[in-house]
């Protein structure tokens, strides 16, 4: 018979729950005082310091906040190379395309299997240590059927939220025959991919594939068992946002461009709109209107967009302060977004919130407030990190 040991983190000056049931009863649930109490993987009880139950062992927190674990629900990690020169010559005035990613398709390419793994693994160490406990990453940077299956077998080694971007541009390879790729997308590309992958994705787009080819390699992944997501809506108004709503995806990602029908398809729908601050902040492109999105009653998410092209960071705190400062969002809403947004674009309750049940991904602040998060930015306030329970950071 094997035993577990509990452990409670005491003197939490502020705690995010993401429970509207306990605490203050905000979206962010926020008890003042507050403890947690971890048994396992699990939380197993959350409430005021003073009426915590015995546990084996303690943390005392002394006055700091706890908020969930971080959810990056959008990031492409199996890369390889370096774009510097596209960044410096882009913040030199020349904007930003699709088309920079053929760069990288080509060094990933040319990448060993262990470089490429220890590439995830070194960006993944980079993210945990600033508060991200579940991440989603995606392929799209190989476009032949051998390397988008290595970059999702790679990608399995890391994380259980893997997703099929064979569907990024229109490899190099076929660059004068679209249909052709989608065809091997939705084929040999496919039938190769989806046992190594939960999520399908395309980058609908101009530059890259229009709604017909957009929709056709979305409905050939939901036959093969794999759940929609959206590149939508990025570099100008388009059609990605109500094909991700008509197809129930779990995500439209970027959003930036919206008109009036597409907010109206996200508030009445289960599409997740993820926000990524961190592309408009590298290309220096339009802000998203997330006042607009909360507005229509759509439920938001943040992430970071990870990537050697358009959003270098893996950092959700930054994320979370550009969405307060330049995106109209409060820092509760930020806050909210980055945590139980994340976990809503993955279709997941067990993560994003700290309340009985749930996995014990908690992140202590050294500060006594979540909105230091945005106060302060760009100060390394993440004094700890617990995911599933452990001490990891």
């Amino acid at each position: 018979m094997t035993t577990t040991a509990t452990t409670a983190l005491t003197h939490i000056a502020n705690l995010v729950t993401n429970d509207p049931s306990l605490g203050d009863g905000t979206p962010l649930g926020l008890i003042r005082d507050a403890a947690v109490v971890i048994d396992g993987d699990r939380v197993v009880w959350t409430g005021e310091s003073s009426k915590a139950p015995a546990t084996d062992n303690a943390v005392d927190a002394g006055g700091r906040a706890v908020v969930p674990g971080f959810v990056d629900s959008h990031s492409h990690l199996v890369f390889a190379g370096d774009r510097t020169a596209e960044f410096n010559a882009r913040m030199s005035g020349r904007p930003y395309s699709a088309g920079g990613i053929r760069t990288t398709v080509a060094a990933t390419r040319a990448a060993s299997d262990d470089e490429l793994s220890a590439n995830v693994a070194r960006y993944l160490d980079e993210a945990l240590r600033q508060g991200t406990t579940t991440f989603e990453t995606k392929s799209g940077y190989g476009l032949t059927v051998e390397d988008e299956a290595r970059a999702l077998r790679i990608a399995a080694r890391h994380t259980d939220e893997v997703t099929f971007l064979g569907a990024h541009i229109v490899s190099p390879d076929y660059t004068d025959d679209p249909a052709g790729y989608v065809d091997l997308v939705t084929g040999p590309m496919l039938d190769a991919c989806a046992p190594h992958a939960r999520w399908i994705d395309v980058f609908c787009e101009r530059g890259a594939f229009d709604e017909d080819q957009a929709r056709t390699i979305l409905t050939a992944g939901l036959a093969k068992g794999l759940h929609p997501r959206v590149h939508a809506n990025q570099l100008g108004h388009g059609p990605g946002v109500r094909l991700a709503v008509e197809l129930d995806a779990a995500s439209a990602d970027h959003c930036t461009h919206l008109d009036d029908a597409d907010l109206d398809a996200l508030g009445q729908g289960s599409t997740v709109a993820t926000l990524l601050p961190g592309a408009e902040f590298s290309t220096r492109a339009a802000w998203p209107d997330a006042r607009r999105l909360l507005g229509a009653g759509a439920t938001v998410a943040l992430s970071t967009d990870c990537n050697p092209g358009s959003s270098f960071t893996s950092s959700m705190p930054f994320c979370v302060a550009l969405a307060v400062r330049d995106m109209g969002m409060t820092p509760d809403e930020a806050v909210w977004s980055a945590t139980a947004g994340g976990a809503a674009a993955l279709r997941r309750t067990d993560i994003g919130r700290i309340t009985p049940g749930a996995r014990a991904d908690l992140v202590l602040l050294d500060a006594p407030s979540h909105v230091h998060l945005a106060y302060r930015p760009g100060v390394p306030l993440i004094r700890a990190v617990w995911r599933a329970g452990e001490r990891v950071v």
